[in-house]
């Protein structure tokens, strides 16, 4: 199997889509296929973005656009942290050890960001490169409450790093005029990691983009995906369009 998937490849849109914790797959060859926790941990956040996957997809069918997607649990190797980061892979993640990984070394590190980790970021880096003004719109969930914290209020957090917010100011602007949405600025989480997937493929490359977080409770089921992405595509694409607008003067 692919360690990726994409949607909609032939469409010719500014937006390209990208979810980089869309699968809780453990590919055969690691492992056996079973990292050694329960299912039901391998059905919550940590080991990838609950909804995130429909909600990415969905989006793109409504943007006209096209759509990334790992196909690889996060805990197996995390696409979103750069190689050297050492969170790449997660030994304890939210209060859960992870057996499969807790005495990999860095030879398996190497074949899992071989066949996995660097396949998915070639193929988000070609599709990126087709067109000249490509804006990159990075779809990720979050849980309504980690264990031990406070409960988390936001519908909504929009992502973003200070080398380059045009973008997720100009959304932030528009979902906060939106009724009924509670929309963070960098929260519940800050939105900036060196060598992370928007800073490879956007920041480093001057693309435009924005990563944004749905509350996964929100987006658990299809119906909440197919809602959550009427709701958001007109607010995305008229934030894209503001932006080219303020570029073109």
């Amino acid at each position: 199997m692919h360690p990726f998937r994409i949607h909609g490849e032939n469409r010719d849109a500014q937006i390209l889509v990208t979810c980089d914790h869309a699968s809780n797959r453990v590919p055969g060859d690691v492992n056996g296929g079973d990292l050694g926790i329960a299912a039901e941990d391998m059905n919550r956040h940590i080991a990838f973005d609950v909804g995130a996957a429909g909600l990415a997809v969905a989006l793109a069918d409504r943007l006209g656009a096209t759509a990334v997607l790992s196909d690889f649990s996060r805990l197996v190797i995390d696409p979103n942290r750069g190689e050297d980061d050492p969170t790449l892979v997660m030994r304890l993640y939210d209060g859960t050890i992870i057996p499969a990984n807790r005495h990999v070394d860095a030879a398996e590190v190497e074949r899992r960001l071989d066949t996995l980790y660097r396949p998915y970021h070639a193929a988000l880096a070609r599709l990126a490169a087709r067109r000249d003004d490509t804006v990159i719109v990075s779809i990720h969930s979050f849980t309504p409450r980690l264990n031990g914290r406070a409960q988390r209020p936001w519908h909504v957090g929009v992502l973003h790093s200070p080398l380059n917010d045009r973008l997720s100011q100009r959304l932030i602007a528009r979902l906060r005029a939106e009724p009924d949405i509670c929309t963070g600025d960098n929260e519940p989480y800050s939105g900036h990691l060196p060598g992370d997937a928007i800073d490879r493929h956007a920041l480093q490359k001057g693309r435009h983009n924005t990563l944004i977080e749905l509350r996964n409770d929100l987006i658990r089921s299809p119906a909440g995906q197919a809602a959550w992405a009427d709701r958001l595509a007109p607010v995305v694409a008229a934030a894209v369009a503001d932006l080219d607008h303020a570029m073109a003067f």
